[in-house]
């Protein structure tokens, strides 16, 4: 019984790690899609862990701030295949449009509008910026906590808001999340290995507790924004939700480090 439910789990967290990343996951996993909404956290926290490895990688090697920064950015970028980034561009160009009818018409246009470009430049400025501006000890921290809160906020998204398209890609999170109550695993966990590293040195907590507190209202905002936009949510704005909060958090984030 223990083995079978430890290869589900490693069935499962392949399955959310092949949807919402490019990280090649082994052809002999018997995957399953069903639920890998409820794994979007841990997805976040993994990609988290990478980009801090390469960002030490890098910093070993000497590289300045601002080429390391950008570069790990760019990495971001690669390990979700753009999924999130794609769905942020699609979510401005719908929003741009006046007529509210025609919004979920150009969001499903795979082409990319003049404020689907601009949203995008927007998103990595940001994020390229608020990491130049973290001081070594907190940039590692800050990765993990905007991978893993901006895919709770997601998750609040499907739970707490109509899905806008029944037949969208995006539709079976919402059966994975029927409630609020089943994002409160990933909450606890969040909340865990956010609070956890208070026991390090005391400089650090003023960071961490605006990591916790920050990063949960802003995940929380940001789906809230765009169902007070869009009367609920489509694929396109979960990925929003994730970009927003991610470079929104590692802007607060500047002003603790």
């Amino acid at each position: 019984m223990a083995l079978n439910y430890f290869v589900k789990a490693i069935q499962q967290t392949g399955a959310a790690i092949a949807f919402y990343t490019s990280l090649p996951i082994p052809s002999a996993f018997n995957l399953d899609f069903q639920n890998v909404a409820r794994l979007a956290p841990i997805v976040g926290l993994i990609l988290g862990f990478i980009l801090s490895l390469m960002d030490w990688g890098l910093q070993s090697l000497a590289v300045p701030i601002m080429t390391r920064s950008a570069l790990v950015v760019v990495l971001w970028i690669a390990l979700t295949g753009g999924l999130h980034l794609d769905g942020a561009m699609d979510t401005a160009d719908g929003l741009a449009v006046q007529n509210p009818e025609r919004r979920l018409e150009v969001m499903a246009d795979s082409a990319a509008g003049a404020f689907g470009v601009m949203s995008a430049a927007a998103i990595l400025l940001l994020k390229v910026a608020a990491l130049s501006d973290l001081g070594t000890p907190y940039r590692w921290l800050a990765l993990l906590g905007a991978a893993g809160w901006s895919r709770w906020g997601q998750q609040v998204a499907i739970a707490a808001y109509p899905y806008l398209k029944p037949t969208g890609k995006g539709a079976f999170h919402k059966v994975a999340l029927p409630s609020l109550w089943h994002t409160g695993p990933s909450l606890v966990l969040l909340l865990i290995l956010t609070l956890v590293p208070l026991i390090s040195p005391q400089p650090l907590w003023p960071f961490l507790i605006t990591l916790a507190i920050g990063g949960s209202t802003i995940a929380l905002l940001s789906g809230a924004w765009f169902n007070h936009k869009l009367g609920g949510h489509t694929g396109d704005t979960y990925g929003a939700v994730v970009e927003w909060t991610e470079a929104l958090l590692l802007c607060l984030l500047t002003l603790v480090s």
